[in-house]
């Protein structure tokens, strides 16, 4: 049986939860003043999704002319494997979408298999690595493009 979620805007009094699940998912998270900060820049879109009324999950992205810069996507270790990245995925794609932007980009670490399976299933190609991107191991990322955004329709 899947588990009945539903996305909304991400809102402040979101944040501690958000950053709870931040704290867990991200080896060099994002601060709670971040988190604040993106919720007041008129170019970005944040998103939380909720299970059981509690955050599971959040994910966000900036608008860059006519491209989706995708910020963030984490799901807290609990929900992890349910589909709830998905779901948010497809939400911030269609969210991009709906607002006229063309394409969307991503770095994720080059060992989060997982992660790059499923934007690959979303049609997303790997186009570049950034050497040593992440600061704290010097991991590389990979960079990833998702082209004709206009064409597609993601389910949720």
């Amino acid at each position: 049986m899947a588990l009945s979620v539903r996305i909304e805007p991400m809102q402040v009094s979101h944040l501690p939860r958000v950053h709870e699940i931040e704290e867990k998912t991200n080896p060099t998270p994002w601060s709670l003043r971040s988190f604040r900060s993106e919720l007041d820049n008129p170019q970005a879109s944040y998103f939380v999704v909720i299970a059981k009324d509690e955050i599971v999950g959040f994910a966000g992205y900036w608008r860059v002319i006519d491209e989706a810069h995708i910020t963030t996507i984490a799901v807290d270790p609990n929900y992890q494997g349910m589909g709830i990245g998905k779901k948010l995925l497809a939400h911030l794609l269609n969210d991009a979408k709906e607002k006229g932007l063309r394409c969307a980009t991503l770095e994720v670490r080059a060992s989060n298999s997982r992660a790059i399976a499923l934007y690959e299933k979303f049609g997303f190609v790997r186009c570049a690595t950034r050497k040593r991107y992440y600061s704290h191991n010097n991991e590389d990322a990979v960079v990833m493009w998702l082209y004709n955004l206009h064409e597609k329709k993601w389910n949720t």
